[in-house]
């Protein structure tokens, strides 16, 4: 697909037509027992119909809050101070309740980001549908919820109705609330962070889908995301947002081009691609500021590497770049900005640890089936063949790179190598010492030296404890510290080793930011001395700034500690980065395995192309000449799995023969093993 940018001034002009959307002054005020909370402060947006505007920034910068003032869903305490938003001329802020509610699913529609907590799991996906067209169309109910689902390229529509929200996969779960969304037939769509936890395959196809109706519709589209492909593939122009305030907009050709605040050009930097292998990732440092306090000059001059002290007492106004508007002093009275150089901040040091050592994991045959049990008696009537076969090889000081959709068997895998769940059939040696069928004090020396960093940090530490607590723990078991003062000495060891001060030990994990309770996490993990780390999906739920600090400290940590990671993701940029040999997982079984420039480079297996070519690129340049290549259908049934190759019923090369034959996984050149006959 591809968008040329609509010929408009920036958002801030006034001298264009009437728009869809427009937002002047826009300040929201949360009142908490600690002060008055403003997340939106002064923001300024125009949307065209037909057009879509990506507002971009970390967690935090106040773009969720900016979408729900929109539609005045803000959370109790909370109140626009300041300000008026126009939905096609009407002053959404002086409507009466009765009258938003008819705007509401009506003239504007919503996606969330995470659709299993936005759906009813006690309703059918036919009756949430229901709900909208009952109070926006009052048109044959169910004939126009099946037309929905089916515009929304849902199979079987009409059967599928019937169903509750678990029977759906992730991928379909957020295809019901874009169907629920368009039901009231909306002029404009906000779609916040619509595929942030989604894989680059269902990814792909959720945006292909999106811009296909919005075309369809001519519907104005405010897409809320911290995801710079994403934007590269969707938007007409960007505003990036940080701290409550808009600092940059822009048409998107020329905000890829040339970023011009510091706070942007951070977030490019902070970007993991190609041309960064083997640097350190020029991430922003700290996080963004909290926003109960009043702000005299800039609010980046904290993390701002060119900040003077102007920017310590004024706050900078808006400055006009060509196309693109500033709100930086580093811009007064510049025609011409000084060139954007895409370079990290540094070659990283000392990779002899980064040499291949000894072999510290090596798994053989691995399967994990879980039984499935039906009736009274509960008696087993199948399996679910999660891992099917898996082989891998780790040594001290690499990173070996797991990749596939969910539902692949990731981290069942990670979980089997820990004996969190116990194996099937197959070998896990660790250090040369056979831990499948082990007990005891065999396992209990075996998760000394594996570790694991879990993808949501929020919900792996214990609410109720401090973080000194979260980490002395493990001291505490293993006997490792020699007493209390011994202990509180090496949990701030621990914390300035992952990057945090030792008085935040006396925190609680609510009190962190998602970083902060990440490198808790981490550090928790460094407790034991571990040599094999898992990482599963460790950084997939944090914004780019924060994914990039964190990348940057688990390759620090390999560096000077020797660590081995398994590193389990779905973000192809990422594994681009920090890994060097990769394993590629489909239903279970291995696709294939190479060194990291050979997958990349020269991908062998049919689902390989496929996540790679479904994967958004942070240039619109090449989003622009490429239509992504969108593998069809969900992953088949576990309970019913495919005969032969089981990516035989979505590959595109597909053959009789290759329902029919199991390929092996084979070495088709040096060190490049694949399982396809096709190759």
């Amino acid at each position: 697909m591809s968008f040329d940018p609509p010929t408009k001034p920036a958002s801030h002009s006034t001298d264009q037509p009437v728009p869809l959307l427009e937002v002047t002054g826009l300040r929201v005020a949360i009142d908490t027992p600690r002060g008055t909370i403003r997340p939106v402060d002064g923001v300024d947006l125009l949307l065209a119909a037909g057009e879509t505007f990506a507002l971009l920034g970390e967690s935090g910068c106040g773009k969720s809050m900016t979408a729900l003032a929109l539609a005045r869903l803000l959370p109790d305490a909370g109140r626009v101070e300041h300000g008026g938003v126009r939905l096609g001329g009407t002053d959404l802020l002086r409507l009466p309740e009765a009258a938003m509610r008819q705007v509401r699913g009506g003239r504007i529609g919503m996606i969330f980001q995470e659709p299993g907590t936005s759906l009813n799991p006690v309703m059918t996906v036919g009756e949430q549908i229901g709900e909208v067209l009952l109070q926006h169309r009052k048109d044959d109910v169910r004939a126009a919820a099946v037309k929905l689902l089916e515009s929304v390229g849902i199979p079987d529509a009409a059967r599928r109705l019937n169903d509750y929200p678990f029977q759906f996969s992730g991928g379909m779960k957020q295809r019901v609330m874009i169907a629920m969304a368009l039901a009231g037939c909306p002029e404009l769509l906000i779609a916040d962070e619509p595929t942030t936890a989604l894989d680059v395959t269902i990814q792909a196809q959720v945006l292909d889908l999106l811009a296909h109706i919005q075309a369809e519709r001519a519907m104005g589209m405010l897409l809320i995301t911290h995801d710079l492909g994403v934007v590269a593939r969707m938007a007409h122009r960007v505003g990036v947002m940080y701290a409550g305030e808009v600092v940059e907009t822009g048409p998107r050709e020329a905000f890829f081009a040339m970023p011009l605040h510091p706070y942007s050009r951070k977030l490019f930097a902070a970007l993991p691609t190609a041309a960064h292998r083997g640097r350190v990732l020029a991430a922003p440092l700290g996080s963004v500021p909290p926003l109960d306090r009043a702000f005299a000059g800039c609010r980046f001059a904290e993390r701002c590497p060119a900040a003077f002290d102007r920017c310590d007492d004024e706050a900078p106004g808006w400055h006009r770049v060509g196309a693109q508007s500033v709100r930086c002093h580093l811009y007064e009275g510049v025609q011409v900005p000084r060139p954007f150089e895409r370079v990290a901040a540094g070659r990283i040091e000392g990779a002899s640890p980064r040499q291949s050592g000894a072999t510290v994991l090596e798994v053989r045959g691995l399967a994990v089936h879980f039984p499935v049990r039906k009736g009274l008696l509960r008696r087993v009537v199948g399996h679910v063949r999660a891992v099917d076969g898996v082989d891998l090889s780790l040594a001290a000081g690499r990173t070996l790179a797991l990749v596939g959709e969910s539902g692949c068997g990731k981290t069942t895998v990670g979980k089997a190598l820990l004996q969190l769940v116990p194996p099937t059939a197959g070998s896990v040696q660790l250090d040369g010492v056979e831990m499948v069928g082990q007990g005891g004090n065999a396992l209990q020396g075996m998760r000394r030296a594996v570790q694991m960093v879990f993808q949501d940090p929020f919900a792996s530490l214990n609410p109720r404890m401090t973080v000194g607590q979260i980490i002395g723990e493990p001291l505490k078991v293993y006997n490792l510290a020699g007493g209390k003062r011994g202990a509180e000495a090496r949990v701030g060891e621990l914390l300035e080793q992952v990057g945090l001060r030792p008085e935040m030990a006396a925190r609680y994990p609510h009190q962190l930011s998602g970083g902060q309770r990440q490198r808790v996490g981490i550090a928790r993990a460094l407790a034991m001395e571990p040599s094999f780390i898992v990482c599963d999906e460790a950084v997939s739920a944090l914004d780019v700034s924060i994914q990039g600090q964190i990348i940057n400290l688990l390759e620090d940590l390999q560096r000077r500690l020797g660590l081995a990671y398994l590193f389990i993701a779905h973000d192809l940029a990422v594994v681009r980065h920090i890994s060097m040999r990769v394993v590629v997982m489909y239903f279970g079984r291995v696709m294939e395995i190479t060194d990291r420039d050979a997958l990349y480079n020269g991908p062998l297996h049919p689902y390989t192309k496929v996540l790679l070519d479904a994967a958004p690129v942070p240039d619109p340049t090449i989003e622009k000449s490429r239509e992504p290549r969108l593998i069809k259908g969900e992953l088949p049934s576990h309970l019913a799995p495919p005969t032969g190759c089981v990516f035989n019923t979505r590959c595109p090369i597909a053959s009789e023969e290759c329902r029919q034959i199991v390929p092996p996984l084979e070495e088709k050149r040096p060190g490049h093993f694949a399982a396809c006959i096709k190759v």
